[in-house]
């Protein structure tokens, strides 16, 4: 990646993703591959008047060793000052920069019942942090950063290096990086992302209904409320920031009782660093009642038994088939890349702020006005060249959004 470009790369994160404030602190999960870039963006953030810079490194060939030599007990808990950790930056306000550049299929060879039950106990742990972000109390970001196990598995016939560059050209285009002004370009992006949430706002439907030749026939409920967002999101302290860099998304919450069909995923799921491909779920009255997968069978139905909220929906996203990452053609085999290129589901836990007040509510009275909870958020693409979406109002009126994978009008 040309300096340049990182350097546009990393200030349009900090300026438009986290929207970093004078004096504020910046949090920087990091894998140990991607450091160059994590150093860029602590370099960019002090500029911009960060109260400090803490980056939290990863190192996901360790853990692989972990998983398969150290005692199984020593997954069934999670150290306090790690918890302490991240409650107490978040306490004090922090934004949160999450580097997602995993290899896709580094844990195929670890039993998937040790990394479900690892993953439960990360999640139990952290789910007051994973809350208040979820919630929209700091600002998140999300983005990624080209690296070589990565690479090779997006472009697998290209040399290691090349599969980098291409990689990272793809992210850069991704991200408007490659822009002369990365940042006016955001804002006329997030303009035209606030006319179609608009437009699904204004019509407030009762259900959605999908289908498409892939065997797709789902109905979903939206609850009493419900809001669509897109683009810029906003934390309680009325601070704008983009919470997935890139983003091409529309999305709000299903009613957690209100999911009926079948759904078939369009693009492989990576997920604890297994991939899950060619499956579909079938859901009554909200629930996963019958699943099956082509590969990936048994990290699938670890996700789905995570507890009783992750046989669930918590989001539904609209992606229209023809869009910047759709028509580049690379299945990027990460889902902050593949969900942006397709419409998709994600089992689990909701985003309150998808709720009208949904953040000033008590756990009993989300889960009433029909709102999921889990300790995951799983998305998975369902989109295809041929989705068709109907909207049906509280009229009973019928109302065609999407035609052949695309939005057919979004104007007022």
């Amino acid at each position: 990646m040309k300096l340049e470009q990182l350097q546009k790369y990393a200030e349009t994160v900090i300026k438009i993703g986290v929207n970093l404030q004078q004096g504020e602190k910046l949090v920087i999960k990091s894998p140990i591959e991607t450091a160059e870039f994590a150093r860029t963006l602590a370099t960019f953030a002090f500029e911009a008047g960060a109260g400090d810079v803490i980056i939290d490194w990863k190192d996901e060939l360790y853990s692989k060793i972990r998983y398969q030599k150290a005692p199984k007990d020593v997954f069934d808990s999670f150290p306090q000052w790690k918890k302490d950790f991240h409650m107490q930056l978040a306490e004090d306000g922090a934004a949160f920069i999450s580097i997602a550049a995993n290899d896709p299929e580094l844990m195929k060879d670890v039993n998937p019942d040790v990394l479900m039950r690892h993953q439960k106990t990360i999640n139990t742990a952290l789910k007051e942090y994973r809350d208040r972000l979820m919630g929209n109390k700091n600002a998140w970001n999300v983005i990624a950063f080209p690296t070589k196990s990565w690479a090779k598995k997006v472009f697998p016939t290209l040399t290691e290096e090349k599969a980098v560059e291409k990689l990272g050209d793809a992210i850069i285009t991704s991200v408007r990086a490659d822009l002369s002004d990365p940042v006016a370009a955001w804002e006329t992006h997030k303009r035209n992302l606030k006319e179609r949430m608009d437009f699904m706002n204004h019509h407030q439907f009762k259900k959605l209904h999908f289908q498409n030749k892939l065997g797709t026939d789902l109905t979903l409920e939206l609850p009493e409320g419900h809001l669509w967002t897109a683009g810029a999101e906003v934390t309680q302290d009325g601070i704008d920031f983009i919470a997935n860099m890139p983003t091409e998304e529309v999305f709000t919450l299903p009613h957690r009782d209100g999911a009926n069909g079948r759904v078939v995923s369009s693009k492989p799921l990576p997920y604890n660093g297994n991939l899950i491909e060619d499956f579909s779920l079938t859901f009554q009255n909200g629930e996963v009642i019958d699943f099956s997968a082509a590969k990936g069978y048994e990290t699938l139905k670890g996700l789905l038994e995570t507890d009783e909220g992750s046989l669930r929906l918590g989001e539904v996203a609209l992606v229209p088939h023809d869009s910047p990452i759709s028509n580049s053609g690379i299945l990027f085999f990460n889902t902050l890349f593949d969900e942006n290129a397709s419409c998709h589901l994600a089992l689990g836990k909701a985003y309150p702020v998808c709720l009208k007040d949904g953040n000033k509510m008590t756990p009993e009275e989300l889960a009433s006005a029909g709102v999921n909870e889990s300790l995951v958020h799983e998305d998975f693409m369902i989109g295809t060249s041929d989705m068709n979406i109907v909207g049906i109002r509280k009229d009973g009126k019928e109302i065609s959004i999407f035609k052949d994978g695309n939005f057919i009008d979004t104007k007022l």
